[in-house]
């Protein structure tokens, strides 16, 4: 009688996807590619992480860059948090651990921005330690495998799926089993017409039976979306541009922007515009950018190319060599519109 476990191995073996993260044991490796491909798609993660290793091959070299740097490579792929706890949390395996990458469970997830998943995926993969990982692929796979009602974003549900999954994993090899029920739930058990006459599970699948499978996994709640009017000041001054960085408590701290006013109304009317550009200026165009979908957030922003013969004291100190703007980490949507001048 194969196991679960078994029978997904053996799909593994014969449709498994080759990938460099899974021809290595370094775990600086491992861990690079699950923080990269948190929320984000293996077509899209796979130039970002062989990017970040010729650039950083190892966790002093990543550790001893300056976030500007680090920010500027992360570039397009959202989420900057992840790339800012990336780079503490690689200068605290220098810190804390004298430079090499800890091996025990509990080590590698008092790292910055590593929680339980990624903790398991690097200590399975790297150390072949008993740890069974819990991701949207593994949420699927188990929810309609076992017909499970309890909500994935409940504690109780929490608790349920990660139980569920090391008595899945039972006595099977750590690193190949989370490997192949993650890429099973991504390219056979997917969200929408998963491929059940072909699924090696068939006969083990409760939701199969029990015709849930569209209902599966169930997800308590819903984001709410939080609608926001953004207009940009693309201020030039002769051969200079003015940049703003991003603080704090906001979205896409750390990163580079023009100057912003946030409001529905009229930017001109408002004090922060006549800080930045004065009272003499001239607005060449106003362009419109493509709604920028956010996880909890709409983006609608504006930018305003405005000329100006000199800078305001505010706009003086941020002024760079507009030649030098593209050194800068930006937000995705300022990207476009760069590229589209």
């Amino acid at each position: 009688m194969h196991t679960v476990a078994d029978i997904l191995i053996a799909w593994y073996e014969r449709n498994g996807r080759s990938l460099p993260w899974r021809e290595t044991r370094d775990p600086y490796r491992i861990w690079l590619s699950e923080v990269i491909l948190q929320q984000t798609r293996v077509a899209q993660g796979m130039d970002y992480y062989l990017r970040f290793t010729e650039r950083f091959p190892n966790v002093a070299s990543l550790a001893a860059a300056d976030e500007d740097s680090v920010l500027k490579l992360w570039q397009g792929l959202g989420y900057y948090s992840r790339a800012r706890n990336l780079h503490a949390a690689a200068r605290q395996v220098m810190e804390q651990f004298g430079g090499d990458f800890p091996e025990k469970f509990e080590d590698v997830r008092s790292l910055r921005g590593v929680g339980d998943y990624t903790a398991a995926a690097i200590c399975s993969m790297a150390y072949d330690l008993p740890c069974a990982v819990v991701d949207g692929n593994v949420y699927r796979v188990l929810g309609r495998l076992f017909d499970i009602e309890e909500p994935i974003d409940t504690g109780a549900g929490k608790k349920l799926y990660a139980a569920l999954a090391r008595e899945t994993l039972g006595e099977a090899p750590p690193a190949v089993y989370n490997q192949a029920i993650m890429d099973f739930g991504a390219l056979a058990c997917t969200p929408t017409q998963p491929a059940c006459e072909t699924c090696p599970l068939t006969e083990q699948c409760a939701a199969r039976a029990a015709g849930t499978v569209a209902q599966r996994p169930v997800k308590k709640g819903t984001t709410k979306i939080r609608d926001r009017r953004f207009h940009y000041l693309h201020i030039v001054c002769g051969d200079r541009t003015v940049l703003h960085r991003r603080g704090a408590g906001d979205i896409w701290q750390g990163l580079y922007e023009f100057p912003i006013v946030e409001t529905d109304s009229d930017p001109s009317a408002t004090e922060a515009f006549r800080r930045w550009v004065g009272t003499r200026w001239m607005q060449h165009e106003a362009v419109d950018l493509p709604k920028h979908q956010l996880s909890h957030q709409r983006i609608f922003a504006t930018v305003h190319r405005i000329e100006v013969e000199t800078f305001t004291s505010e706009a003086e100190v941020h002024a760079v060599p507009t030649a030098e703007v593209d050194a800068y980490a930006i937000p995705r949507l300022l990207e476009r519109y760069l590229e589209s001048r």
